[in-house]
């Protein structure tokens, strides 16, 4: 069984803060991809794998293990670019 790597809470909070705002983010993702959208939601699945739900026409939920850097897109945001890795 694979371990779940939990990320810092102070990375947890900035995602928080994305969705409270419903901030639009660029999110640099493990194996150089990268996904745009709407901070929606943080998910928890029984396994205890967390999500960030984002929706870019439609609604896509991302590992928060996958995240390397999230960076807003919303001007005035509270925090410009946050590195996970």
């Amino acid at each position: 069984m694979m371990k779940i790597e939990p990320i810092a809470c102070e990375l947890h909070d900035y995602i928080e803060i994305a969705c409270m705002y419903g901030y639009l983010v660029k999110l640099t993702l493990t194996e150089h991809r990268s996904l745009e959208g709407k901070a929606i939601d943080v998910v928890t699945e029984q396994n205890k794998r967390e999500f960030l739900v984002i929706d870019n026409g439609e609604r896509q939920k991302v590992e928060l293990s996958k995240i390397v850097e999230m960076e807003t897109r919303t001007p005035g945001a509270k925090f410009q670019s946050i590195r996970f890795k």
